[in-house]
């Protein structure tokens, strides 16, 4: 994803979202052509100039400053995340160091530190398992390897959660809230891609599923923004029956964007003792990926 072209594709997207009663327009007469606010409109309302606006959308106006993107935030009612994004791909698409300034091309290591995978045995038997940036799995304990029966079957550089999720033909029947683990994994994708939209693993993974998923091309075209911390997934198929788990996220190597996921629930209940059940199960190792 270009970092210009970024930034005027979720101007669109989240300007078609709001409507002209929501911004505090007044209602007029007649058939509108256009969905949500005209950029006219949010020009007006953000307090900047009509061609200003149009060169932003149009990535020619690339070095917006933080009091436009503050005003442009609040037109387009965006929440905290979504903000991010927007500083996010405003950062990207302004280079400090001149147009010889290099993309973010290296892609971060994919070795977790010795520290970080006792940290896996030392939460079991919690399932958990260590991401990529990108959501490529490095590393799991033996419970957090049940929650993704099959995975083991792929080589190891194509083992990756979201890849799981829309193309393993596991995934649907495993997950008992598929649509809501798609969209968050989307709107995740579409946080990291802002913050590193030239890195190439993303642009790959990114362009992969596009192709190979109809779900996900008409997820990705939504340009929902999700920050993923916490959620809850529902284990519909999993190897000890249906289950409902929470999660956390842990940002354990911030420059190289390794997350650890810990599920976990609530002692004394049946999700609890089939949770329990997971790390009594024999599943294939995850070696760490280098």
């Amino acid at each position: 994803m270009n970092s210009i072209t970024g930034l005027g594709e979720f101007l669109r997207a989240r300007r078609a979202r709001v409507s002209p009663q929501e911004a505090g327009l007044p209602r007029t007469t007649g058939r509108r052509r256009t969905a949500g606010l005209r950029r006219e409109e949010v020009a007006l309302l953000a307090g900047v100039s009509i061609e200003y606006y149009r060169r932003l959308e149009q990535g020619k106006q690339n070095r917006p400053s933080p009091a436009v993107l503050e005003a442009i935030a609040g037109v387009l009612r965006l929440d905290d995340d979504e903000r991010q994004h927007l500083f996010a791909l405003a950062r990207a698409a302004s280079p400090t160091t001149g147009p010889g300034t290099p993309p973010d091309t290296a892609p971060p290591g994919r070795t977790p530190r010795r520290g970080v995978l006792r940290m896996l045995d030392i939460v079991a038997p919690c399932p958990a398992y260590l991401l990529s940036r990108s959501n490529d799995l490095l590393a799991a304990n033996t419970p957090g390897m049940r929650l993704l029966p099959g995975i083991e079957e792929w080589p190891p550089r194509q083992r990756n959660t979201a890849r799981y999720t829309f193309l393993h033909p596991r995934a649907r029947r495993l997950y008992g809230n598929w649509a809501e683990v798609a969209a968050a994994t989307v709107a995740h994708l579409r946080a990291v891609a802002g913050a590193h939209p030239d890195a190439p693993e993303l642009t790959a993974l990114i362009g992969e599923l596009t192709v190979k998923s109809e779900d996900f091309a008409t997820l990705w075209q939504r340009y929902d923004v999700r920050a993923r911390t916490n959620g809850r997934k529902c284990f519909a198929d999993s190897a000890v029956g249906r289950m409902d788990l929470s999660y956390e996220a842990y940002t354990v190597a911030r420059s190289q964007g390794h997350r650890l996921i810990v599920y976990q629930a609530e002692p004394g209940t049946p999700d609890h003792d089939a949770m329990l059940l997971l790390s009594l199960t024999d599943a294939p190792s995850v070696p760490s990926v280098t």
